[in-house]
């Protein structure tokens, strides 16, 4: 069983920054793909980025260019670099990994953008 807990989020003003950190536990293996996923108030979680282990990301056009995720394989921590905020971006965040074709999610955090 993994047990994934994140930390980070909170309010912040446009134009802002947070950094969203995760990590993963109980797995034996290596970890194939960790990410972030978001869902705002009424609407339907969605994707914000995924990293493989080799480190192949990928991201949602929202974020593209404002958003960096990174992760530390031997940590299986994986991490969200949000800059350039706006009320858009606005959720709850939750970590996403996938092991052995497995999905687990963390609690969420929530990410509030306003002025």
């Amino acid at each position: 069983q993994v047990q994934v807990v994140e930390s980070g989020g909170g309010w912040v003003q446009p134009g802002g920054s947070l950094r969203l950190s995760c990590a993963a536990s109980g797995s034996e293996y290596s970890i194939y793909v960790m990410g972030w996923y978001r869902q705002a108030a009424g609407k339907q979680r969605e994707l914000v980025a995924d990293i493989q282990s080799g480190g192949t990301t990928n991201y949602a056009y929202a974020v593209k260019g404002r958003f960096t995720i990174s992760r530390d394989n031997a940590k299986n921590a994986v991490y969200l670099q949000m800059n350039s905020l706006q009320p858009e971006d606005t959720a709850v965040y939750f970590c996403h990994v996938l092991y052995f074709q497995v999905e687990y999610w963390g609690q969420g955090t929530q990410v509030t953008v306003s002025s």
